[in-house]
C-alpha cells in the first residue's frame, strides 16, 4: 500500500523549487478520502519564506476535501530516510494520530516506516487543546 505513496512523493520531488538549498523534497499523504494528495518544498529569496514539502501536501489535502492523515511517505532526493523537520511534524500532527505511519523513503523505495508518536513523542494534542 505504501508504494504508490512512494511514487507520488518522488514525483513530486522532481517539481520542487529549491533553487537555494539545491535539497528538493517530496511528500504525499493518502488521506481520510482515500485520495493522495502531494507536495514539494518551494523556496523563497527571502529565507526563511519558503515552505516545506509537508506541509504543501496538507494545504492540498484540505483544499481538496480530506481531513485526516492515514499515512504519509517523505523522500529528499540528497538524503536517504529524511524524516519531516520539527516544525513539519506538529503540522502533521495537527491532521493526523499517534499511530500515522510515516514511511521514510530513498531512491528506490520505502526503507523505514516511524509511527507519529515515534517522531514527536510529547507533542502538542489537537484534541486536547483545540
Amino acid at each position: 500500500m505504501s508504494h504508490d505513496l512512494f511514487e507520488a512523493a518522488r514525483d513530486a520531488m522532481a517539481r520542487a523549487y529549491a533553487p537555494y538549498s539545491k535539497f528538493p523534497v517530496g511528500a504525499a499523504i493518502r488521506a481520510d478520502d482515500g485520495k493522495i494528495y502531494v507536495g514539494a518544498n518551494i523556496e523563497n529569496l527571502s529565507f526563511p519564506q519558503g515552505w516545506c514539502a509537508e506541509p504543501t501536501a496538507i494545504g492540498n489535502m484540505v483544499m481538496g476535501g480530506g481531513r485526516k492523515i492515514v499515512e504519509m511517505a517523505v523522500i529528499a532526493e540528497k538524503l536517504a530516510l529524511c524524516p519531516p523537520c520539527g516544525g513539519c511534524r506538529q503540522k502533521i500532527a495537527e491532521f493526523a494520530g499517534p499511530e500515522t505511519r510515516v514511511y521514510l523513503c530513498d531512491e528506490v523505495g520505502v526503507q523505514k516506516t516511524m509511527t507519529m508518536e515515534e517522531l514527536l513523542p510529547f507533542s502538542f494534542k489537537t484534541e486536547i487543546l483545540g
